[in-house]
């Protein structure tokens, strides 16, 4: 039974190609949510990658035929409060995500960094939760 309670802030991130966008959040440790694929094409209409500490992101192909919610590939930026940022580090490490700003410690309490994602969208990890 699924417990989860995420009613806050769901980013949506338009991609060029949504499911390699989708296989990079899982290997930094997201879970993989719905999946509403087109008609064979990879074209994603809809899908979720859970963060397991809480939250998700909505991930969606840059759709030719409705482009209510689409903006252009690689411009979100999106801040993912975790419990560990040094294992998400490790793992960004792992996959060779572009080092945006380096691991550090904030005047205002958190540690974290940032990485770019291969569309090019900027993720930021930390340990600030506000």
């Amino acid at each position: 039974m699924n417990t989860r309670t995420d009613t806050n802030i769901w980013p949506g991130i338009t991609c060029d190609d949504a499911l390699a966008e989708r296989d990079w959040l899982e290997s930094l440790g997201f879970h993989p949510g719905i999946l509403v694929e087109g008609d064979g094409d990879g074209e994603v209409i809809h899908s979720e990658m859970l963060w397991p500490d809480g939250g998700r992101v909505m991930i969606h192909s840059t759709c030719k035929t409705d482009a209510t919610f689409t903006t252009p590939a690689g411009s979100s930026s999106v801040y993912v409060v975790v419990t560990d940022p040094d294992a998400v580090y490790a793992k960004a490490q792992a996959v060779g995500a572009r080092l945006v700003r380096d691991m550090a410690e904030e005047d205002y309490g958190s540690r974290g960094f940032s990485i770019a994602d291969p569309e090019g969208n900027t993720w930021s990890f930390g340990t600030y939760a506000g």
